[in-house]
């Protein structure tokens, strides 16, 4: 399976509003997969498929839990979990702070507030309906995942100062590795 390209901002790609995914056949399964094997290559806890250049209700995540919590080189047990036309049907008053990085943002991390609870529905890959209470880091990553569908960056949060900075640090880091800038 391809490694996907990841589309790093400014790019406009990362600003169209995804449509919802009509249906789960094998063309879509190839996409997870594809999916999977890019965020684990990055790599990353969580994408979006309009971070791969496929506006589309979907997204994957794996939290990757260590398999010896006391051990942090420990290998990680992997969770794939596929979200397919997620929605935030609720969500907590209270926020918590969460420092959080982006695949599309490389090597920038700042400090979001996002609501600590959730509820939200899906489904799977197979077709199924989940809707679930969500909290911690699964509740954050879906968040800030699910911000993509609609065109927001996790910088969209911060300041216009530390936006400024961030964009500023990614384009000067991508100077310096040579890349194209948008």
């Amino acid at each position: 399976m391809p490694l996907l390209r990841i589309y790093e901002a400014p790019d406009p790609m990362l600003r169209q509003i995804s449509t919802p995914v009509e249906a789960i056949d094998d063309e879509l399964r190839v996409l997870i997969a594809d999916m999977f094997e890019t965020m684990y290559d990055a790599p990353g806890i969580g994408l979006a498929a309009v971070q791969v250049g496929v506006p589309r209700r979907l997204l994957v995540m794996d939290l990757q839990e260590p398999s010896d919590p006391d051990d942090e080189d420990s290998p990680p047990i992997r969770q794939p979990r596929v979200f397919i036309n997620p929605v935030i049907e609720s969500h907590s008053d209270s926020e918590v702070p969460y420092t959080e990085g982006c695949l599309s943002v490389p090597d920038q991390y700042a400090e979001v507030m996002r609501p600590d609870h959730i509820r939200a529905t899906w489904m799977d890959e197979h077709g199924k309906r989940h809707d679930q209470e969500l909290d911690g880091l699964l509740a954050i990553c879906l968040q800030h995942e699910m911000d993509h569908l609609e065109g927001v960056l996790f910088i969209d949060h911060l300041s216009k100062l530390k936006r400024d900075m961030v964009l500023k640090k990614l384009a000067k880091a991508r100077r310096e590795r040579g890349a194209i800038a948008f």
